[in-house]
């Protein structure tokens, strides 16, 4: 529905070799891995859009379908956020710098930042569901001018369960963005809101009408947000998330992620609530 970028070259079919750079812990059980392209010209060339992913092969385990979460004006290195789920991502966390992994892409299409120009953003995260947002909100920080008013709501289990907290700090001390964060469990530093992360809505300051609001989290979540959202007055095209589903291909050949008509892969991963409403296992 959006733009589509169907990967560079071989890039596609066949997995690239790229390097493991650096390792961040964001969380007990979530890393950052910064990755970079053995082929320098492959390297050289290669884009991707803020909403898009790759997938990643852990040679001898398997692959698994993993958003960019880093900065898309630069594109090689890159960052992928992983979160230890599932056989392969619990592989990508044995990894050590120097280790290296096959990576197709990219793949899916991207956040609609073209059509939202000139409007209000609101971008509602819960756990790593901050990962395929922060591309996001990179891109709207660099091009500042072309947005209006940016809110920034997230919310995690724990204050030590917040991925990106030293950009979370970051974001939060500009004038230009509002950042409120909540945790449902608080230890004894923790100064700011707590509750879900729906529960920091009724502090918001916009215009439904001027607004597009970005919801990526637990399907759960983005339940109870989006159904709060509705009551504020946004309508169902104006609520877009990203869809986490099991994928295998991430080309639209193998059918894991078909739900009805539509492909996660392909003609997603990011939709329109209005979409997810009907398409989604999602009740409003």
């Amino acid at each position: 529905m959006w733009g589509v970028n169907d990967g560079a070259g071989s890039g596609l079919y066949i997995p690239k070799i790229a390097v493991v750079e650096r390792i961040v812990d964001e969380t007990p059980d979530t890393k950052t891995f910064r990755l970079r392209f053995e082929d320098e010209d492959f390297a050289s060339s290669f884009s991707w859009e803020p909403g898009q992913f790759v997938e990643v092969t852990v040679f001898g385990v398997g692959e698994a379908p993993i958003g960019f979460a880093s900065n898309p004006m630069e594109p090689c290195p890159f960052e992928l956020t992983v979160v230890a789920r599932g056989k392969v991502t619990r592989a990508m966390h044995a990894l050590k710098v120097g280790d290296r992994v096959g990576i197709r892409g990219p793949l899916g299409n991207c956040w609609p930042l073209e059509q939202t120009k000139g409007m209000d953003l609101l971008i509602v995260s819960g756990g790593c569901g901050l990962a395929p947002l922060r591309p996001l909100i990179f891109h709207v920080l660099a091009n500042r001018n072309d947005y209006g008013d940016i809110w920034l709501l997230y919310g995690a289990r724990t204050p030590a369960d917040r991925d990106y907290k030293q950009d979370l700090e970051t974001w939060a001390a500009r004038n230009d963005m509002y950042v409120l964060q909540s945790v449902d469990v608080p230890d004894g530093t923790w100064k700011q809101h707590v509750g879900v992360v729906g529960s920091l809505l009724p502090l918001v300051k916009l215009n439904p009408e001027e607004t597009a609001a970005f919801v990526c989290g637990p399907p759960v979540m983005i339940k109870f947000v989006a159904r709060d959202l509705l009551k504020m007055g946004f309508t169902e095209d104006r609520v877009i998330t990203s869809l986490e589903r099991h994928m295998k291909c991430g080309v639209g050949k193998c059918g894991h992620c078909c739900i009805n008509h539509l492909y996660v892969c392909t003609d997603g991963p990011i939709f329109t609530y209005q979409q997810v409403r009907t398409l989604y296992e999602i009740d409003i």
